[in-house]
């Protein structure tokens, strides 16, 4: 037997060296679980000069903002609702994303006889809440529209144009939700993997951000941010990783971009599926399996971006729980020649909890992409712009301004993840992705988490926290299997 071969079965909890890749969720959770379960020798390397990865909180305002997750979506069957349900994190957001106001790029308000059978007809037709679409071979935007127009039939007549204005921005809505740049490259069949959690579907954290549960995860209990927890002396940020060498039956080899080396017996690979997707050609030595590239370039990961605006003072009248913007066709094609072009992409503004001074806006796909390569004040005067251009009454300029820059960060490029027509075609999915890489002993080497790797729960915080634990769970059992066969 190998000297190497010896080495490695003399391996247990406490000497076994785990390195992951990422602070996001996924790697937290996966760190925290490993720690609970006895390992000691586990380090986690962080691109970021922060933890959290697609989770971001920043004081902003009156209190803080969400760059990115920023709800706990459902309660039955949720990681995150079940861990914080009895601590008083969690309150049922406004209903501003079911009650906004629908605005003509004329300034024309539809009326809610109007705007309401629209919006249930809409909302109705979200295969979520449909029973016909496992053996659906098209898209979800073929199949949204054909449920749109076969209700908005059954009802007295709409103005066909308006109808059109709002179906073309309740798929930019959708996408949103999706992360897609529009719905007809979303699965339609695939759509219903994914599993909605029961209960309130937009649980905001109060005023303190989702960065709670992170800290909820890592036990913290100092009230500085910088607090790890149990994760102190077990994190290093600013390490972005240029090459995992998974070669042999032996250790692990980890450089990072300043050429430090790191080795371990595991690695927990938890970048976003957009770093893999750019990189992975590149970052693992020898290439990885055909399956697993057949995952990567098969799930896809879009882009969606917020901007906030914070007011001296409420910036909508009280009776104005949000807006979206319905783009006459004149209008619309005006604007696609001129260097404005991306403000199609921006669907709606809405109030943000526990912040009355703040509008919250969302921009989707190639927009987005575009949208973050303009500097800050060419968006804010676009938005500015935007706002004139519907509202029936006058905004005042911001006092301050943010946006969101998810693809344009090299340590994330995009927002999260879905399933594309193009990934039923490659017949993949996130259990090739997940499909740990292993020895010929059974040993995992080099394993994968993160929301893209989970079958049902892709695009959510508790989807990521389930992998994490899934992949610790993983080499647990390794080791309690290996301790019983000593």
């Amino acid at each position: 037997m190998s000297a190497a071969s010896l080495r490695l079965l003399s391996k247990t909890k406490q000497t076994a060296r785990i390195i992951i890749v990422g602070a996001g969720s996924a790697g937290i959770a996966a760190a925290t679980r490993l720690l609970e379960q006895g390992f000691r020798n586990v380090l986690l390397l962080e691109a970021e000069d922060r933890i959290g990865g697609r989770i971001h909180t920043i004081p902003f305002a009156d209190n803080v903002v969400d760059l990115g997750a920023q709800w706990c979506h459902g309660e039955q069957g949720n990681v995150v609702y079940q861990r914080v349900k009895d601590q008083n994190m969690l309150e049922a957001t406004e209903p501003h994303y079911d009650n906004f106001k629908c605005v003509r790029s004329n300034g024309e308000v539809l009326p809610e006889a109007i705007a309401e059978p629209l919006k249930t007809i809409a909302f109705n037709s979200i295969p979520e809440r449909q029973t016909d679409l496992g053996s659906y071979d098209g898209s979800l935007g073929d199949y949204l529209d054909m449920k749109y127009w076969k209700e908005l039939a059954k009802l007295p007549p709409i103005d066909r144009t308006i109808a059109e204005e709002f179906l073309e921005v309740f798929h930019k809505f959708e996408a949103s939700v999706e992360a897609a740049d529009h719905l007809y490259e979303v699965s339609g069949r695939g759509h219903l993997e994914y599993w909605l959690c029961e209960g309130e579907l937009l649980l905001n954290w109060r005023q303190k951000g989702y960065k709670q549960f992170l800290r909820v995860l890592m036990k913290a209990q100092d009230a500085q941010p910088e607090d790890l927890g149990v994760l102190k002396g077990h994190v290093l940020l600013n390490k972005r990783i240029a090459e995992i060498n998974w070669e042999g039956a032996d250790e692990l080899k980890i450089r990072c971009w300043n050429g430090e080396i790191h080795t371990a017996d595991h690695v927990i690979c938890t970048v976003s599926l957009g770093v893999l997707k750019e990189q992975h050609r590149n970052l693992f030595v020898p290439n990885l399996p055909a399956a697993k590239v057949r995952a990567i370039d098969g799930l896809k990961l879009g882009t969606v971006d917020k901007f906030f605006l914070e007011f001296t003072a409420p910036p909508l009248p009280e009776d104005w729980p949000g807006f979206n913007c319905l783009w006459l066709k004149k209008d619309l094609d005006e604007l696609r020649g001129s260097e404005l072009f991306w403000l199609e992409s921006v669907f709606g503004f809405y109030p943000v909890s526990h912040q009355p001074r703040i509008l919250q806006g969302w921009i989707i796909g190639a927009h987005a992409r575009h949208m973050e390569t303009l500097t800050e004040e060419t968006v804010l005067q676009g938005l500015l712009w935007l706002f004139r251009k519907f509202l029936p009454f006058d905004v005042a300029p911001p006092q301050r301004f943010l946006r969101t820059q998810w693809h344009a960060n090299p340590n994330f490029r995009g927002s999260y993840t879905f399933r594309s027509t193009y990934t039923d075609e490659l017949r993949t999915g996130a259990w090739d992705l997940e499909a740990p890489l292993m020895d010929v002993g059974g040993r995992p080497r080099l394993q994968f988490a993160g929301e893209s790797s989970h079958k049902h729960y892709y695009s959510t915080v508790h989807g990521a926290v389930e992998t994490g634990w899934r992949e610790a769970e993983r080499l647990n059992v390794y080791y309690k299997a290996r301790t019983a066969q000593l």
